[in-house]
C-alpha cells in the first residue's frame, strides 16, 4: 500500500509517492492501493487540475482510505472536497485542509520501517 501526493510544485513529502500530474495520480490510483491521498488543484497552466482527479476517481470507484485536499486555492479545494462528500464512498475519511503533522510522521515511519 502507497501514500500519493499530488502537486506540481510542492516538495512531496517523506512516505508518499510524488504524482505530478493529474494523469500520474489517476495511474498511481489504478494501479495502486493507497491509504493516503493527498490533493492539489492547481496542476500548471492548461493542464488537468486536481478536479479531474476526483472525477476520475469517482468514476472508477476505487477509493484510497484517506483524502486530503491541501490546495491553496479556496475555491479548488471547496469543490473537490464537496464532489468527494457527495461521492458517499464506504469508508473514505476526505479531509478539508493539509495533512497534520502527526499523519506526515506516520507515513514517513512507515516508509522508513518497511
Amino acid at each position: 500500500m502507497i501514500n500519493v501526493f499530488l502537486d506540481d510544485v510542492r516538495p512531496c513529502p517523506q512516505g508518499f509517492v510524488a504524482a505530478r500530474s493529474a494523469e500520474e495520480c489517476l495511474i498511481l490510483l489504478k494501479e495502486c492501493d493507497v491509504d493516503i491521498l493527498s490533493l492539489d488543484f492547481e496542476l500548471g497552466y492548461g493542464q488537468p487540475n486536481g478536479l479531474a482527479v476526483v472525477h476520475g476517481l469517482i468514476a472508477g470507484g476505487k477509493y484510497p482510505r484517506r483524502v486530503y485536499v491541501h490546495s491553496s486555492s479556496m475555491l479548488g479545494r471547496a469543490q473537490m472536497v464537496r464532489e468527494l462528500r457527495a461521492a458517499n464512498a464506504p469508508d473514505v475519511a476526505v479531509h478539508d485542509g493539509p495533512m497534520p503533522a502527526s499523519v506526515l510522521e506516520q507515513a514517513a515511519k512507515a516508509r522508513s520501517d518497511a
